[in-house]
């Protein structure tokens, strides 16, 4: 991959934005699938990937370890017939948080797995210890020093796994260590988010017994050896915090979208969200017809929740909405704390709000451009969002944040409309 380039967005604001979106395919779908690939000899495909730099980055770390990865169109292929290492080097594995994923699957593929610390998102406490627990309960040896997590298992077995609480990457991390454990395993106060259904049915094609996927309870039936799973050729589904972002967008800038190929299903908190605020949306042959020009109350209480509550990734893209709508709105972020920095950016703009613990209270703003930084993918998407309802040039800096979870982001905003220049430098 080379050196990230680092990159702004000049924007003029004050456009709606109209017209039509395709949905990339879900991000937080197919990181987990690139990992379970290790499992197989055989060659996995993944159509409709979506071609984001958290894609390319985990795609490099099958590569490191001697799977061979290529791109043809919007399929992504893994072939690991050879995988000759078992340790996700520190340059690679910091790039992302994803990458604490290869835990279980290079345990149940060679073994042992060591991993020289996470990435990702400065939202909050991340701590693994979750992660950790579970590859232990399983059979595994866990060390962890300076960050560095060194993992061991040699007769790994099935057995009931309780969460102390809900995780979706610790749940994920369990089912890719027990498809290959010894004997039947049942995780208990699982994560239920659509993620892990998609992982779920990925393993099933190729080859192995899960049951009970978008339940708080999961049952394994393991499999042990190289040749335990085959290869498959899977469709990543619609990213619904993309197809949210997008959504959510339409209403702060009072326009109209059409999105294609938005996994509906998965919308339900968000969707109603939006008709609270006064959008209207219809459904039509898997398509969301979205119209935000009636858009004008905030919604008075708002909490981010584990799924299917409202999602903590669509919060500051819902801020940015509510600082432009009539009435106050409080909202909690129960999740990631750190994504509260978002709000001070969006002061910047002047959105008039108030910072209280874990709490946001907002009232309507006129906002206006201004040079603002974002601190993480979500939170980037929002200021872009804000700078679009503005009055005015704004300045969003650290795109490359954003572009770690959208295809063609800047791209797919001029083509709905909006007025934005790119600027790269390496």
């Amino acid at each position: 991959m080379g050196r990230k380039q680092v990159g702004r967005y000049h924007i003029l604001g004050g456009r709606r934005l109209c017209g039509t979106v395709k949905i990339q395919g879900s991000k937080n779908a197919a990181l987990p699938m690139i990992a379970a690939a290790v499992l197989t000899e055989e060659e996995v495909v993944l159509e409709r990937c979506p071609r984001i730099s958290d894609v390319e980055d985990m795609a490099e770390i099958v590569r490191s370890l001697g799977g061979a990865v290529w791109w043809e169109k919007e399929e992504l292929h893994l072939k690991c017939a050879e995988i000759k290492k078992s340790c996700v080097e520190e340059a690679l594995s910091k790039r992302l948080r994803a990458s604490l994923l290869f835990l279980g699957s290079l345990l149940t593929r060679t073994g042992e797995a060591h991993l020289a610390g996470t990435g990702g998102c400065k939202i909050g406490k991340r701590p693994t210890d979750l992660h950790q627990r579970a590859m232990e309960v399983l059979g595994a040896r866990v060390l962890e020093e300076e960050g560095t997590i060194s993992a061991r298992a040699d007769h790994p077995k099935g057995t009931v796994l309780c969460f102390p609480k809900k995780s979706v990457g610790a749940t994920e991390n369990a089912i890719l260590f027990a498809v290959g454990a010894e004997g039947t395993t049942r995780l208990e106060f699982c994560a239920r988010e659509p993620e892990i259904v998609h992982l779920c049915r990925f393993l099933r094609a190729m080859g192995a017994d899960i049951t009970g996927e978008g339940t708080e309870q999961i049952t394994i039936s393991g499999r042990r050896g190289k040749t335990a799973f085959s290869g498959c050729r899977y469709v990543v589904p619609g990213d619904r915090i993309a197809a949210g972002t997008y959504l959510l967008m339409g209403a702060a800038t009072r326009g109209s979208v059409v999105l294609l190929d938005a996994p509906l299903e998965e919308m339900g908190s968000v969707l109603s969200l939006y008709q609270k605020i006064g959008g209207q949306y219809a459904r039509k042959s898997g398509t969301l017809i979205a119209d935000s020009e009636k858009v004008q109350y905030a919604v008075p209480h708002v909490e981010t929740a584990e799924y299917p509550g409202f999602p903590t990734d669509l919060q500051s893209l819902y801020l940015a909405a509510a600082v432009t709508l009539e009435g106050r709105s409080c909202i909690c972020e129960n999740v990631f704390e750190d994504r509260l920095r978002t709000a001070q950016e969006l002061q910047k703009m002047g959105a008039m709000l108030q910072i209280c613990g874990k709490w946001i209270n907002t009232k309507k703003s006129r906002l206006h451009g201004a040079d603002v930084v974002s601190r993480d993918l979500r939170g980037g998407a929002a200021l872009v969002s804000a700078a679009l309802a503005a009055e005015g040039f704004s300045t969003v800096q650290k795109t490359e944040f954003i572009e770690r979870g959208y295809e063609r982001f800047p791209e797919t905003l001029r083509e709905l409309g909006a007025d934005i220049i790119v600027e790269k430098e390496v």
